[in-house]
């Protein structure tokens, strides 16, 4: 088995897998119950522009890609 060679230096490596996971953990899935608006936000609490606090919020790392 061949192994690929990487474009990136193992420390920019880690550089980039670490803001993967910062974008995984700050992109949240918005779903108002109230109005059935959807988004995405960058935090858990939050406010639909209907007025209501009734969302429902997911990470979006639990979305499968693809």
């Amino acid at each position: 088995m061949q192994q690929s060679s990487s474009h990136f230096s193992p420390e920019e490596l880690r550089q980039w897998q670490f803001g993967l996971r910062q974008a995984d953990d700050n992109n949240v899935f918005c779903h108002c119950r109230k109005c059935d608006r959807e988004w995405v936000a960058s935090a858990h609490a939050v406010k639909c522009s209907c007025g209501s606090t009734d969302v429902e919020t997911i990470s979006c790392w639990q979305f499968p890609d693809g």
